[in-house]
């Protein structure tokens, strides 16, 4: 079976492999763009970027429910085990990279925040440079621009998935420098329009990436697969 990722709005994807399900970012309740419910997705490994409550979502409920491994930093692990008793973890932290049955994982830098939902301390954000069986993948998460991008784009992307909804992450513009730095074949846009605070006109964007000659972009709709290989 070819890789499919699906994009399940905001900043949450469910990559499925030959035998793996990794799903990442799984803010779903309360995720105006979902299509799938949290009650109803599968997932053999959950990865997190940070602890905002956008992202880290319905972890701790889908972690339960299908025994999922959480990847993501100490601290939120920690915060996973010790506030909702999940004990399938596996830490990493920025620059480590572990392998798994799947292929591996790096944790890259990523320009934001990451308070828990308790408001205490969740750690480093983080991007994820996954090495899957038959492609390269950098999801950036929550990212301001930030020149050693260009280290990243150094690993041979297949395919890279930016945030555009300025505000709080990279706008258009610096996406735009941003994929001059990682050099991927295909970029995926995510994180916009998702509430009024990040709106954003994606067609000027998408002509703007194909007129340079930047990527392919590939613009998902939620519920929406790529298929790579």
């Amino acid at each position: 079976m070819p890789t499919q990722l699906t994009w399940l709005g905001h900043a949450a994807f469910l990559i499925q492999t030959d035998s793996h399900r990794l799903l990442i970012d799984p803010f779903l309740t309360g995720n105006p763009q979902a299509t799938i419910r949290a009650d109803e997705v599968g997932a053999d490994y959950i990865l997190l970027t940070h602890g905002h409550g956008d992202h880290l979502g319905d972890t701790p409920a889908i972690a339960h429910r299908t025994g999922a491994t959480v990847i993501a930093n100490y601290e939120i692990v920690t915060y996973l085990s010790s506030h909702h008793g999940i004990k399938n973890v596996s830490p990493q932290h920025l620059g480590g990279e572990v392998r798994y049955p799947w292929g591996s994982l790096k944790l890259t830098l990523a320009l934001h925040g990451s308070s828990l939902p308790d408001g205490s301390y969740g750690g480093n954000p983080a991007g994820l440079l996954l090495r899957l069986p038959n492609a390269t993948v950098y999801h950036a998460g929550d990212t301001g621009l930030f020149g050693d991008m260009a280290l990243i784009g150094d690993e041979g992307l297949d395919v890279a998935i930016l945030p555009i909804g300025d505000r709080f992450t990279m706008g258009p513009r610096d996406a735009l420098r941003a994929l001059k730095l990682l050099r991927p074949n295909v970029v995926i846009p995510i994180h916009f329009n998702t509430f009024d605070a990040i709106t954003q006109d994606i067609a000027p964007w998408v002509d703007e990436v194909v007129r340079a000659n930047l990527a392919t972009p590939v613009l998902l709709a939620p519920g929406q697969s790529h298929t790579l290989g």
